[in-house]
């Protein structure tokens, strides 16, 4: 019996080890599946040993060479500015003292992408408008005061500059190559925290929020899951080579703080903004002269288009591009320059990468048969000149005029009314008005935009009268000679 118990014991301890053996050998080949080895084989103490590195398999995706190609070219954008005196309240004051009725400073902050080697910075127009002071700090944290070269809000794009030479900078990439599904990085600042980096893929492109005020805004969004925050505005958004596809801008979320959805201006859109900046020191906006939206299925099927895909002319302004170039409304848009555009935002993103006097190609659908026809954009003023700093079409008197966002007309209980984003030399300058003012009112028609300031004005020559709401929240009303 004892012998038994002895063989079995020998057995299973012989068995054990075969198992050890064979797992032994196992676990010392080459994994499969996720990664596999680059080896070098040397001799230690007589036995063969390997040093390991685990490299990318293929199908995978290593972020970390965007990450470091990029980090040091995102930048901290700090503003401040200084509030107007609010309207005297005399129960406040006695709670609060005469400190509420002072001017005070408001700090902001966000993110800007340089560019350029010797300073040049990209970052969203919301970051830095309004904003007295602009301050950047690098990544390696040295500050620099700012100079804001110009401002788009119709793309919520403005360019910087810095003092600075040797910086490093982000190449730009090909935001129409982006494809759903590709693996992007967010770069910047978000709550003050320099430096950080979040990772999404593209979830989609062409997005329009109507979150813009401009009377021409062009919004076509790149969407991706990429985690912004508050201070990530004016941010990066690169590919995985590095090259930059996008400014991050906004989030869509019910409390203000990541929600799932990021979005982000494709750089296609701001490359062009850029480069009009730095070398007109104004934006060339291109228009065609139409009224567009997207098409519904009842449309695709009066013109037996096959897919729901298209952009419908609901109105064409006379002598304009379109009108000239002979389309017509209920045309049906299908391709510019032969780039296919599915909905209003594809479009207008591919007529922003345009100047005035860019001659293009329209193919369209009109009573189920499709054409083209060449095209010649024109500018907001009907002609293909260019148009220099200070003369768009948005100053008027002197003063770069801006439609009123949501929140002030929620504010000052209107639906009209203009506000003074810049002043320069000018009739408003001279008669007392100041930036920030609000204007409701000119010769005694309201305002809404600054294409009806320039019509009831008589394109600048009669200002007999101008009724408004000052920076510290006081009405005013001037009586003026013409």
């Amino acid at each position: 019996m004892k012998v038994k118990k002895l063989f079995i014991a020998l057995f299973m301890a012989l068995l054990g080890a075969a198992i050890a053996l064979f797992a032994y050998t196992r676990i010392n080949e080459k994994p499969s599946g996720l990664s596999e080895y680059d080896s070098v084989n040397f001799e230690v103490r007589g036995s063969p040993a390997f040093l390991a590195s685990y490299a990318m398999q293929e199908g995978q995706t290593d972020l970390t060479y965007a990450a470091e190609q990029t980090v040091h070219a995102v930048v901290h954008v700090k503003t401040k500015t200084m509030i107007g005196s609010q309207a005297p309240n005399p129960i406040i004051e006695w709670f609060y003292g005469e400190r509420y009725s002072r001017p005070r400073e408001v700090r902001g902050y966000g993110s800007g992408v340089i560019i350029s080697t010797d300073g040049y910075i990209i970052t969203n127009n919301h970051v830095i408008e309004g904003a007295d002071d602009v301050d950047v700090t690098l990544n390696d944290k040295r500050e620099f005061t700012a100079e804001v070269v110009g401002r788009d809000p119709s793309t919520d794009i403005a360019l910087l500059k810095i003092k600075a030479d040797n910086l490093p900078y982000i190449k730009y990439g090909d935001s129409d190559d982006l494809k759903l599904g590709e693996w992007v990085l967010a770069v910047g600042n978000p709550f003050n925290l320099t430096s950080t980096v979040t990772a999404g893929i593209v979830s989609a492109k062409g997005r329009s929020l109507n979150i813009l005020d401009s009377d021409y805004r062009i919004e076509s969004f790149i969407q991706t899951d990429a985690a912004l925050n508050m201070g990530n505005s004016g941010g990066a958004l690169v590919n995985t080579r590095g090259l930059l596809v996008g400014i991050t801008s906004a989030i869509v979320s019910p409390s203000g703080a990541y929600a799932g959805n990021s979005f982000a201006i494709p750089i296609t859109i701001v490359r062009k903004v850029v480069e009009d900046l730095r070398g007109f020191g104004e934006v060339q906006r291109a228009i065609m002269g139409v009224i567009i939206t997207d098409i519904t299925s009842r449309d695709a099927e009066k013109q037996n288009l096959k897919e729901v895909k298209g952009v419908l002319i609901t109105g064409i302004n006379e002598n304009g591009a379109a009108d000239q170039a002979g389309l017509k409304e209920n045309d049906i848009i299908m391709k510019l320059n032969n780039v296919n555009v599915a909905t209003s935002a594809e479009l207008q993103e591919q007529i922003g990468k345009y100047r005035p006097g860019d001659n293009l190609s329209v193919t369209y659908v009109r009573n189920g048969r499709q054409s083209t026809v060449p095209l010649i954009l024109k500018n907001l003023s009907g002609n293909t000149d260019v148009v220099k700093p200070g003369t768009g079409t948005s100053v008027v008197f002197g003063a770069r005029i801006e439609s009123l966002s949501q929140s002030e007309r929620r504010s000052l209980n209107i639906n009209y009314g203009v506000k003074v984003a810049e002043l320069n030399d000018g009739r408003f300058k001279d008669i007392g008005i100041r930036r920030g003012y609000i204007i409701l009112s000119i010769n005694g028609k309201k305002v809404s935009n600054a294409a009806e300031v320039r019509e009831v004005s008589d394109n600048e020559r009669s200002l007999e009268s101008i009724e408004g709401v000052q920076s510290n929240g006081r009405y005013f009303s001037l009586k003026l000679g013409n």
